[in-house]
């Protein structure tokens, strides 16, 4: 990378954040709202969850994510000429509908961080947060409903959509953890429900705010769709390779959990030898320690699973701008779905 490129690098990953402080800065108010009408003690899980109270119910200052979802349904709407402000409740709702899917996440995979805090199965047990994961998701459709009876209907729709896909997704990620062998096509699959469907909703959802018409709802739907898939490629590379402090969990559980994650499948598909010892090593009865995690990430890399990962990567957001050319979209969007798009996929692949 030349300078000049990585000074550009650098200004869209600034202007990218930015786009996401604005974004959280609209969406919070509507997602304080909706966590204060839930009664006690659910109301308290759930606000420990997004970090405004600590585990004795103290307020607190904590992270309740990037707001990257909300991010993409405000820049669709903006991209097809409306205020994003048009658009706050469905960028609440779909956050809501991300965070139902993380407290349930964290319970079924057993895992005690998130955003460098104790899990919320992990602080009030598995019952608080199954509640509260089932709260925030019945939140998601009655803010929907309440805030904008114009786009009710679709806008409920494109949501159970991306359910559906989210929970087949979910449910492939949790089979495939007791098959000894997966497809890559079959992982592509998965991803595409466990994360891609909510994403493709966050962009539609936009756009249904923005009242176009159906065409341009796909296009953004299908931008959506394709970051991601190069959003899950990214997170699965940062599973094996990413940083604790950074990402806020913990590194290599994926793999000790012989978890069958796009790296993974792909050094198995390549027929490799570094491939066939992972797969054996994936086959052992015994659990995996710290020594077993650091010979599959290498096998990982020795058998182009990462190289691949980060190549797959780069061309799902390739296909996801072409989606954005030839089109009557505001310049000013544009640039925020792009912006938005190279944070995602430059994430310290």
């Amino acid at each position: 990378m030349t300078a000049a490129e990585s000074v550009g690098t650098a200004s869209r990953s600034t202007e990218a954040w930015q786009i996401l402080e604005r974004a959280r800065a609209l969406t919070e108010p509507e997602l304080r709202r909706a966590v204060d009408r839930l009664a006690e003690p659910v109301r308290s899980v759930a606000a420990y969850h997004f970090g405004w109270l600590d585990e004795a119910g103290r307020p607190d200052n904590g992270d309740w994510g990037k707001g990257m979802r909300s991010a993409l349904v405000l820049a669709s709407a903006q991209a097809l000429g409306a205020p994003p402000e048009l658009a706050v409740a469905p960028a609440a709702a779909v956050e809501l509908v991300h965070n139902f899917s993380l407290v349930h996440d964290d319970l079924m995979d057993g895992d005690v961080l998130r955003r460098g805090r104790h899990t919320v199965w992990a602080v009030f047990g598995d019952t608080q947060a199954v509640l509260t994961g089932d709260a925030l998701l019945v939140l998601a459709m009655d803010v929907i409903a309440e805030r904008t009876p114009r786009l009710c209907r679709a806008a409920l729709r494109e949501l159970c959509d991306a359910l559906l896909g989210l929970v087949a997704g979910q449910g492939a990620d949790l089979a495939f953890e007791l098959r000894a062998e997966v497809g890559l096509d079959e992982c592509l699959r998965m991803a595409a429900g466990k994360t891609a469907a909510l994403l493709a909703a966050c962009c539609a959802l936009g756009a249904l705010a923005a009242g176009v018409d159906d065409q341009q709802v796909a296009r953004l739907r299908e931008f959506g769709h394709r970051i991601g898939i190069a959003f899950q490629l990214v997170d699965d590379l940062l599973g094996i390779w990413g940083d604790t402090s950074a990402t806020g969990k913990p590194v290599g559980a994926d793999l000790r959990r012989r978890k069958k994650s796009l790296p993974v499948a792909a050094a198995m598909a390549g027929g490799s030898a570094a491939g066939h010892r992972l797969a054996a090593l994936y086959r052992r009865v015994e659990p995996l320690g710290d020594s077993e995690i650091r010979e599959a990430a290498g096998l990982i890399e020795e058998a182009g699973g990462r190289r691949w990962a980060q190549e797959e990567a780069r061309r799902q957001r390739s296909a996801a701008l072409d989606c954005l050319t030839g089109t009557t979209m505001t310049a000013e969007g544009v640039c925020a779905l792009t912006a938005i798009a190279d944070l995602i996929t430059g994430r310290n692949m």
